[in-house]
């Protein structure tokens, strides 16, 4: 397996993907900007014509398309958002706090909006740093590498996509390590504890 390096910086498998998956862009491209010919555009039905368009997220009608949230299957099967797991920082300036793993995808960076907020430390990303992943079906935990440009490692080595996680794995992300400690797998699940 052969991976290639984007214009910006993400990894990806060529074999699987002809251009960069994380950003969409050719990998080749080198260009920023292109000079197009507006009269190769092909335009079709109502041109010239001015269309109606709805605000976003509504139906013609007017009521809201989304109006819940997502809501994550452990959630829907068992009326409850648990925890998973947790990652204890064991260096850094955050040292000493935990941080609550749910199930499915956790979105780790220093915004409030992260599932995993690692406010104190500066050197990662504000979104999307780095995924910690909890898979119900297979029971199994995952880190993968974020869409930022900080990079993640795993017992010291760089995760380029997706990693799988044990027991005890260090986790480094900016300047903090952080311990990942499960709750969930083999041998506990949270759908098999309400159906007892």
């Amino acid at each position: 397996m052969t991976i290639k390096r984007c214009p910006n910086g993400h990894f990806y498998d060529p074999d699987v993907n002809v251009s960069c998956p994380w950003c969409a862009v050719p990998a080749d491209d080198n260009e920023r900007t292109r000079r197009i010919n507006p009269a190769a555009i092909p335009v079709a039905g109502n041109a010239g014509s001015t269309v109606k368009l709805s605000p976003r997220n509504t139906s013609s009608s007017g009521s809201s398309i989304d109006e819940g949230h997502t809501v994550a299957v452990v959630k829907r099967r068992t009326g409850i958002d648990p925890v998973v797991g947790w990652l204890v920082c064991v260096k850094g300036p955050d040292r000493g706090r935990d941080y609550r793993i749910r199930s499915e995808k956790n979105s780790v960076g220093r915004a409030d909006s992260m599932d995993i907020c690692i406010s104190g430390d500066d050197t990662i990303s504000r979104n999307d740093h780095a995924f910690v992943v909890y898979d119900p079906r297979k029971k199994i935990f995952r880190i993968q590498a974020g869409l930022s440009r900080g990079l993640v490692y795993l017992n010291g080595e760089e995760v380029i996509a997706s990693e799988l996680l044990a027991a005890y794995d260090t986790i480094s992300v900016g300047q903090s390590e952080l311990l990942f400690i499960p709750l969930c797998g083999e041998r506990f699940q949270w759908e098999t504890e309400q159906e007892s």
